[in-house]
């Protein structure tokens, strides 16, 4: 990692084979370091999710017959993992856009330095 690559901050969820196949891995990898490297990525690899949060996105990895989903946020110094989870419907579950939201506020707290 270059000194001024963005370390990732895994809140929750992990990308490792099983569930992901070796080649979903390798691409999710992939695209996570550009991230760290700054690259704005779009569409079809990732997409904004404002319903989450300003600098939201959704990354999204197919894999045989699942359809991967990563919910991040890029902040100034770091790229923070809020979510891993197969997507089986063109919508986000509500759950998970929650969750995301109170693991973000959570890790703001501690950001800020409030236990």
């Amino acid at each position: 990692m270059a000194e001024a690559d963005k370390p990732l901050l895994w809140i929750e969820g992990q990308v490792c084979s099983p569930p992901f196949t070796k080649k979903a891995r390798l691409e999710t990898g992939f695209l996570l370091r550009r991230l760290q490297q700054g690259a704005a990525l779009g569409l079809p690899a990732s997409r904004p999710m404002p319903t989450v949060g300003s600098r939201c996105h959704e990354l999204r990895v197919r894999d045989r017959d699942h359809y991967w989903r990563i919910i991040y946020r890029i902040d100034k110094d770091a790229i923070v993992i809020c979510d891993v989870f197969s997507k089986k419907t063109g919508k986000t579950p509500a759950r998970v856009i929650q969750n995301c939201k109170a693991r973000l506020a959570g890790y703001d707290e501690i950001a800020r330095g409030k236990p």
